[in-house]
């Protein structure tokens, strides 16, 4: 008998299918543009892509970076892919020394320290771009950064080239104050360093140290990734109840009131995020369970509890002799997932389903950088994506 014959899919049929393909598996869309040249039209299509976007929304997670204690040094330049696909190539892989400091809006934030071209470097890891932002005129100590999409009326579905902001924030070692600038590649420039109000707590803390003539508390600025809502963005003080915020808006400086509830039991480990409802979030460990808290501002400001999750029923935990036994390290903002670090790996968990998956290797995980972006054919060379899809599987077969 003669073989069946098959007539190529409709075009509408075919997109509606295609549309379907899960964009945290890239891989899928690169390999059926290679089925035919129509299929390769279709995909490639700026058209279709934005119908892809929309049709799934939040961008989905393809890998993660992240930082370490200060004392602690940094980690390997590593981008550790969330996919099948293999992970894009660091820009630190030449042995330059670097420092990730944040992932958003389809960009990386990442601090190079080259003997003559110090500065921060804003990477697109889907296209490649790269962008050298001159250091901030902060004599800083400790520090944190975060890179956002300036581009009017983005939704940041997919955030690729166009205008963008870097915010520093950090502990100035000469002064010993906390200071913010902004960068904007529109006016290639930095904001001047605005400080925090002399009236914080912390600051009050220090003062008393020094009077006391003991072993000063200086007002670190944490080396964690910060939690943006709307043109402001909040971030953590070591050794401090207190969490910072600076409103870009307004170009100041500020602690948030009240202070957030078990932060001292949670051992240091908190973890800011944006809520559901676009309000701050807050994320800890206390006797094994993660406690999730939303700061409420209609009326009186107040931290109200939010979900409870026992994490012994739900991943490897061995009970320590101090401590919890796991840290929260991380969020992902729209995908509504925690990661959290134990002895066993580092693991994350989403929050509506309850799954768990187990992401990288045991180390030590301060604060993880999330990547997330749309990664579709019509971004790069599909050539190109297959070429190192195949040597990737070729050496770890080898």
């Amino acid at each position: 008998m003669a073989p069946p014959q098959f007539n190529l899919i409709d075009g509408d049929v075919l997109a509606e299918i295609l549309l379907r393909l899960p964009p945290d598996e890239p891989e899928h869309l690169f390999r059926a543009v290679l089925v035919c040249k129509p299929w390769l039209r279709l995909i490639c299509d700026p058209a279709f892509r934005r119908r892809y976007r929309a049709f799934h929304g939040a961008p989905p997670l393809l890998g993660l970076l992240h930082r370490t204690q200060v004392l602690i040094g940094d980690p390997a330049p590593r981008f550790a892919s969330t996919t099948s696909m293999p992970d894009f190539p660091h820009p630190g892989s030449d042995g330059c020394p670097t420092r990730p400091l944040d992932c958003r809006h389809g960009r990386v934030l990442i601090h190079m320290f080259h003997d003559q071209d110090a500065g921060l470097l804003v990477w697109d890891p889907v296209t490649g771009d790269r962008h050298v932002v001159p250091n901030p005129d902060i004599d800083w100590i400790a520090y944190t950064g975060a890179v956002f999409c300036a581009a009017a009326g983005c939704d940041h579905l997919d955030c690729h080239g166009g205008p963008f902001r870097v915010f520093f924030l950090a502990t100035d070692d000469g002064e010993e104050v906390i200071k913010a600038s902004v960068y904007s590649s529109a006016m290639g420039a930095w904001t001047a360093p605005v400080s925090l109000d002399d009236s914080c707590e912390c600051y009050a803390r220090h003062r008393r140290d020094l009077t006391a003539k003991r072993r000063r508390y200086i007002p670190y600025v944490q080396s964690r990734r910060v939690a943006a809502i709307e043109d402001a963005v909040y971030f953590t003080i070591s050794r401090s109840t207190a969490i910072a915020k600076y409103d870009c808006g307004k170009n100041r400086l500020s602690v948030i009131d009240p202070s957030p509830p078990d932060t001292e039991v949670y051992g240091g480990f908190i973890t800011l995020m944006v809520m559901e409802d676009n309000s701050l979030g807050l994320a800890g460990v206390k006797d094994f369970s993660l406690n999730l808290w939303s700061r409420k501002v209609k009326g009186a400001a107040k931290w109200v509890p939010c979900m409870v999750i026992d994490l012994e029923k739900i991943m490897p935990m061995a009970k320590p002799l101090k401590g919890n036994g796991a840290n929260v390290v991380g969020f992902a903002e729209g995908l509504g997932v925690i990661f959290v670090s134990t002895e066993d790996g580092l693991f994350m968990i989403d929050l509506k389903s309850g799954l768990l998956k187990k992401v990288d290797e045991p180390g030590f995980y301060f604060s993880v950088l999330p990547y997330m972006s749309f990664y579709t054919p019509g971004m790069v060379p599909v050539l190109d994506f297959v070429a190192l899809h195949c040597t990737a599987s070729i050496c770890l077969h080898t």
